[in-house]
Protein backbone atom coordinates (compact mmCIF):
# COMPACT_ATOMS: atom_id res chain seq x y z
CA UNK A 1 0.00 0.00 0.00
CA UNK A 2 1.46 3.13 -1.12
CA UNK A 3 1.77 6.13 1.60
CA UNK A 4 3.33 9.70 1.76
CA UNK A 5 4.29 12.19 4.49
CA UNK A 6 1.56 14.38 4.86
CA UNK A 7 1.15 17.72 7.11
CA UNK A 8 -0.74 16.07 9.88
CA UNK A 9 2.15 13.59 10.46
CA UNK A 10 5.17 12.86 12.18
CA UNK A 11 7.93 10.74 11.96
CA UNK A 12 9.08 9.03 15.55
CA UNK A 13 12.20 7.00 15.83
CA UNK A 14 12.27 4.72 19.23
CA UNK A 15 15.96 4.27 20.75
CA UNK A 16 18.45 4.00 18.04
CA UNK A 17 20.84 4.36 21.05
CA UNK A 18 24.39 3.22 20.85
CA UNK A 19 23.94 0.20 23.79
CA UNK A 20 21.41 -1.04 21.41
CA UNK A 21 23.28 -1.38 18.60
CA UNK A 22 25.67 -4.49 17.98
CA UNK A 23 28.98 -3.65 20.48
CA UNK A 24 26.58 -2.17 23.15
CA UNK A 25 25.75 -3.50 26.84
CA UNK A 26 22.30 -4.61 25.62
CA UNK A 27 22.56 -5.29 21.87
CA UNK A 28 19.54 -6.12 19.16
CA UNK A 29 20.39 -8.80 16.64
CA UNK A 30 21.25 -6.56 13.28
CA UNK A 31 20.74 -3.23 15.12
CA UNK A 32 22.62 -1.06 13.23
CA UNK A 33 20.48 -2.15 9.79
CA UNK A 34 18.10 0.31 11.06
CA UNK A 35 20.16 3.53 10.72
CA UNK A 36 20.25 3.87 6.84
CA UNK A 37 16.51 2.97 6.73
CA UNK A 38 15.55 5.21 9.01
CA UNK A 39 17.99 8.07 7.73
CA UNK A 40 15.73 7.03 4.01
CA UNK A 41 12.59 7.99 6.23
CA UNK A 42 13.91 10.93 8.03
CA UNK A 43 14.77 12.46 4.49
CA UNK A 44 11.31 11.68 3.41
CA UNK A 45 10.09 13.61 6.08
CA UNK A 46 12.60 16.73 6.50
CA UNK A 47 11.25 16.93 2.60
CA UNK A 48 7.96 17.04 3.04
CA UNK A 49 8.48 19.45 6.33
CA UNK A 50 6.91 16.70 8.59
CA UNK A 51 8.56 16.84 12.13
CA UNK A 52 10.86 14.59 13.75
CA UNK A 53 10.94 13.14 16.88
CA UNK A 54 13.53 10.63 18.38
CA UNK A 55 12.92 8.71 22.01
CA UNK A 56 15.63 7.44 23.97
CA UNK A 57 16.34 5.44 27.49
CA UNK A 58 17.66 7.92 29.77
CA UNK A 59 18.87 6.05 32.62
CA UNK A 60 20.08 7.55 36.23
CA UNK A 61 22.44 4.90 37.97
CA UNK A 62 20.77 1.98 39.91
CA UNK A 63 17.73 1.91 37.65
CA UNK A 64 14.82 -0.13 38.40
CA UNK A 65 15.33 -2.24 35.13
CA UNK A 66 18.64 -3.15 35.64
CA UNK A 67 19.59 -6.62 37.32
CA UNK A 68 21.20 -5.15 39.83
CA UNK A 69 17.98 -4.19 40.91
CA UNK A 70 15.95 -7.61 39.99
CA UNK A 71 15.05 -6.41 36.54
CA UNK A 72 15.74 -8.19 33.37
CA UNK A 73 18.41 -6.16 31.12
CA UNK A 74 22.10 -5.43 32.02
CA UNK A 75 23.19 -1.67 32.91
CA UNK A 76 21.95 0.52 29.81
CA UNK A 77 21.36 3.86 28.24
CA UNK A 78 22.36 5.81 31.94
CA UNK A 79 22.65 9.42 31.77
CA UNK A 80 25.18 11.10 29.60
CA UNK A 81 27.32 7.60 28.49
CA UNK A 82 28.41 6.70 25.27
CA UNK A 83 25.75 4.15 25.52
CA UNK A 84 23.19 6.46 25.42
CA UNK A 85 23.76 8.62 22.67
CA UNK A 86 22.13 7.86 19.22
CA UNK A 87 23.74 6.17 17.17
CA UNK A 88 26.31 8.48 15.52
CA UNK A 89 25.22 7.39 11.97
CA UNK A 90 21.63 8.80 12.50
CA UNK A 91 21.13 11.81 10.66
CA UNK A 92 18.76 13.10 12.93
CA UNK A 93 17.98 16.80 11.71
CA UNK A 94 18.96 19.70 13.97
CA UNK A 95 15.34 20.49 14.93
CA UNK A 96 14.46 16.67 16.18
CA UNK A 97 12.50 17.01 19.52
CA UNK A 98 14.28 14.58 21.64
CA UNK A 99 11.59 12.50 24.16
CA UNK A 100 13.97 10.64 27.32
CA UNK A 101 12.27 7.94 28.84
CA UNK A 102 12.45 5.95 31.90
CA UNK A 103 13.95 8.76 33.75
CA UNK A 104 13.86 8.21 36.78
CA UNK A 105 15.49 5.41 39.41
CA UNK A 106 12.36 3.63 40.28
CA UNK A 107 9.91 3.69 37.31
CA UNK A 108 10.23 1.68 34.23
CA UNK A 109 9.07 3.29 30.72
CA UNK A 110 9.18 1.18 27.56
CA UNK A 111 6.58 3.75 25.48
CA UNK A 112 7.99 6.87 24.85
CA UNK A 113 4.48 8.01 25.97
CA UNK A 114 5.39 6.71 29.47
CA UNK A 115 5.25 9.99 31.56
CA UNK A 116 6.73 12.25 28.66
CA UNK A 117 3.75 14.38 27.63
CA UNK A 118 4.39 13.49 23.84
CA UNK A 119 0.61 12.71 23.21
CA UNK A 120 -0.03 16.61 24.60
CA UNK A 121 3.25 17.59 22.35
CA UNK A 122 1.53 15.98 19.07
CA UNK A 123 -1.90 16.88 19.53
CA UNK A 124 -0.22 20.79 19.95
CA UNK A 125 1.25 20.58 16.70
CA UNK A 126 -1.65 19.20 14.99
CA UNK A 127 -0.42 15.58 14.18
CA UNK A 128 -3.03 12.65 13.60
CA UNK A 129 -0.27 10.03 12.09
CA UNK A 130 2.74 8.46 13.32
CA UNK A 131 5.69 6.73 11.41
CA UNK A 132 6.96 4.84 14.31
CA UNK A 133 10.11 2.77 13.88
CA UNK A 134 13.20 1.49 15.68
CA UNK A 135 14.63 -0.66 18.93
CA UNK A 136 13.34 -2.72 19.06
CA UNK A 137 10.70 -4.12 17.94
CA UNK A 138 9.02 -6.20 20.95
CA UNK A 139 9.48 -3.58 23.46
CA UNK A 140 9.95 -0.17 23.20
CA UNK A 141 8.81 -0.08 19.15
CA UNK A 142 5.70 -2.21 20.33
CA UNK A 143 4.61 -0.35 23.45
CA UNK A 144 5.24 2.76 21.57
CA UNK A 145 2.80 1.88 19.25
CA UNK A 146 0.14 0.44 21.28
CA UNK A 147 0.30 3.50 23.39
CA UNK A 148 0.28 6.43 19.95
CA UNK A 149 -3.28 3.84 18.76
CA UNK A 150 -4.48 4.17 22.64
CA UNK A 151 -4.58 7.92 22.66
CA UNK A 152 -5.97 8.05 18.98
CA UNK A 153 -2.90 8.40 16.82
CA UNK A 154 -2.99 6.84 13.51
CA UNK A 155 0.25 4.77 12.98
CA UNK A 156 2.00 3.18 10.02
CA UNK A 157 4.89 1.08 11.77
CA UNK A 158 8.14 1.09 9.74
CA UNK A 159 8.74 -2.49 8.98
CA UNK A 160 12.20 -2.57 7.48
CA UNK A 161 13.27 0.57 9.80
CA UNK A 162 12.80 -1.67 13.06
CA UNK A 163 14.70 -4.95 14.45
CA UNK A 164 13.59 -7.36 17.38
CA UNK A 165 15.50 -8.56 20.44
CA UNK A 166 13.43 -11.97 20.48
CA UNK A 167 14.61 -13.08 23.71
CA UNK A 168 12.18 -15.87 23.29
CA UNK A 169 12.32 -16.63 19.35
CA UNK A 170 9.23 -15.49 17.53
CA UNK A 171 9.14 -12.58 19.69
CA UNK A 172 9.03 -9.82 17.21
CA UNK A 173 6.79 -11.82 14.76
CA UNK A 174 4.17 -11.54 17.68
CA UNK A 175 4.82 -7.99 18.27
CA UNK A 176 4.53 -6.98 15.03
CA UNK A 177 0.80 -9.18 15.13
CA UNK A 178 -0.17 -7.25 18.11
CA UNK A 179 0.77 -3.68 16.35
CA UNK A 180 -1.28 -4.96 13.37
CA UNK A 181 -4.23 -6.02 15.97
CA UNK A 182 -4.58 -2.89 17.26
CA UNK A 183 -4.82 -1.11 13.88
CA UNK A 184 -0.61 -0.03 13.02
CA UNK A 185 -0.59 -0.40 9.31
CA UNK A 186 3.15 -1.89 8.24
CA UNK A 187 4.84 0.35 5.85
CA UNK A 188 8.60 -0.15 3.66
CA UNK A 189 10.59 2.19 2.43
CA UNK A 190 9.08 0.90 -1.11
CA UNK A 191 5.71 1.68 -0.52
CA UNK A 192 6.79 5.80 0.30
CA UNK A 193 6.37 7.57 -2.52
Amino acid sequence: MRQSFHDRDALLIVDVQCDFLPGGALAVPDGHAVVPVLNRYIAHATEAHVPVFASRDWHPHGHVSFRQRGGPWPVHCVTDTEGADFAPDLELPSDAAVISKATTADADAYSAFAGTGLADTLRSRNVQRLWIGGLATDYCVLNTVLDARKANFEVLYLDDGSRAVDVKPGDGARAVARMREAGAIPVRLADVE
